[in-house]
């Protein structure tokens, strides 16, 4: 289960890298050359897309995305894994939704057949790749929300330490 996790993280740094390839290619070559990649800002857009929701799969499992835990650091661990588990409930919640509204929205841009401006290139094997990166998303937040609840001890907080002065 912990390769198939480090292997969703793995593909949401590939994308990392490919928009940031395509944002430094288009920018070197037009400055430099004065030539522009064909659809380049069509792409950039797709590969932003893609990244995000892959990127939502990422955070999603470690717990790792920004979060204001005022309350929860008041409480004691008892305290803090009701919150944990209500919290990655309605994530879980969110999330599904939205992963049922972008799959209608894949089958919207397949049907009406949205293209590239420049090339013509369809464009809803983008939204495909960005929908699996949801269901991703889903299937590890599944699995956080198991996992804290039957094993809260693989989640278990260090002890804080004390800051520099």
């Amino acid at each position: 289960m912990d390769r198939f996790i480090d292997g969703i993280e793995w593909l949401a740094a590939a994308f990392v890298g490919l928009v940031a390839l395509d944002i430094f290619a288009s920018v070197m070559l037009r400055y430099l050359f004065s030539v522009s990649i064909p659809d380049s800002y069509d792409f950039g857009k797709l590969l932003l897309g893609i990244l995000i929701f892959w990127g939502i799969a990422a955070t999603s499992y470690r717990g790792s995305h920004i979060t204001v835990d005022l309350v929860w650091s008041a409480m004691g661990p008892r305290g803090k894994r009701i919150i944990d588990v209500f919290a990655t409930l309605v994530l879980l919640f969110v999330v599904t939704v939205q992963t049922v509204m972008l799959f209608d929205k894949v089958r919207l841009t397949m049907r009406d057949n949205v293209l590239t401006y420049d090339l013509n290139i369809p464009t809803w094997p983008f939204a495909l790749i960005a929908w699996l990166g949801d269901v991703s998303a889903v299937l590890l937040i599944a699995i956080r929300t198991y996992r804290l609840i039957f094993h809260p001890q693989q989640f278990a907080v260090p002890p804080a330490e004390k800051a520099v002065e």
